[in-house]
């Protein structure tokens, strides 16, 4: 990651309305609500999602509020909003369907938890993958603990990081894939960010992650669900003491941690994609009941 000085980017207004996200109806009465991640896309989740689906399951991954907008407007939006996105699909999966899950990638995880914590009674299951609680991987800038300084100052407004290989990807051709989009593009022009997600992310935004890591840090004990962590060893945004801290801190009883040998931080899509839906769907297939 670098780091980009810039003053606000050109704004033409709002963009056309990107679709809403995936939704694939099932037929085994159970559902899943995926959540993407940060400045992503739910593109990032589509193997996952229609992984589950061919076994049955009914899957739903929004578009989290104001993703595939201009970065004025995503980095004006407060969690709360992206949260009233994954809020407004479990809602809609649990009018029809009597046992829901869910899962989230990076802050999705976090989304998914928290999700759990508001609906301790009805959500059967979550399983969080990438949690981004600390960025503290191993390809993360030394001076990156500085930047959250910045979120409170009026320097939030004009200060980006500009993503960088690997792009949470280990796989070459899927990564190759996404430097053709992210080298060349402009903070000025964001094309395509609706399929590929930000190439710059706005620090203004670490702002908002921090205030959703510090509410969900407070509930984390009484969350009740089964819970799943999946993380790659070699993630390069966050850590293994992400998903050690979820699991020491979380109030389930039922919980575990798979760990991942040859993968970064987009697991959803990297190289053992199928070893993380696979150890969702067996975890969600175990159905033990809350604790």
């Amino acid at each position: 990651m670098s780091v980009k000085f810039a003053l606000n980017p050109a704004f033409r207004g709002p963009a056309p309305t990107p679709d809403e996200g995936i939704f694939m109806r099932g037929r085994n009465g159970r559902a899943v609500v995926l959540v993407h991640g940060l400045t992503g896309t739910p593109n990032e989740m589509r193997f996952l999602a229609w992984f589950l689906h061919t076994h049955g399951y009914t899957v739903a991954c929004p578009r989290l509020a104001n993703h595939g907008q201009p970065l004025q407007i995503l980095k004006s939006t407060p969690w709360e909003e992206f949260y009233a996105s994954v809020r407004k699909a479990y809602q809609g999966l649990r009018a029809d369907h009597d046992e829901v899950y869910a899962g989230g990638l990076s802050m999705g995880a976090l989304l998914a938890l928290m999700l759990a914590d508001e609906f301790p009674a009805t959500v059967a299951g979550v399983s969080c993958l990438s949690p981004t609680l600390f960025y503290d991987g191993w390809n993360v800038p030394w001076y990156h603990f500085l930047l959250p300084l910045g979120s409170r100052t009026p320097l939030r407004n004009f200060v980006y990081f500009k993503e960088e290989p690997p792009y949470g990807l280990k796989n070459e051709r899927i990564r190759e894939k996404v430097h053709q989009f992210y080298e060349t593009a402009d903070i000025h022009e964001m094309r395509d960010v609706d399929r590929y997600g930000y190439p710059y992310f706005p620090v203004r935004l670490l702002g908002e992650l921090r205030r959703l890591v510090g509410t969900l840090k407070r509930r984390l004990p009484g969350i009740q669900c089964p819970c799943q962590i999946i993380q790659a060893r070699q993630d390069d945004m966050s850590s293994v003491r992400n998903a050690q801290y979820i699991y020491d801190h979380v109030g389930s009883r039922r919980k575990e941690i798979v760990y991942l040998e040859d993968s970064y931080h987009v697991i959803t899509a990297d190289q053992e994609r199928a070893k993380v839906a696979s150890s969702m769907m067996d975890f969600f297939a175990a159905g033990v009941p809350h604790a």
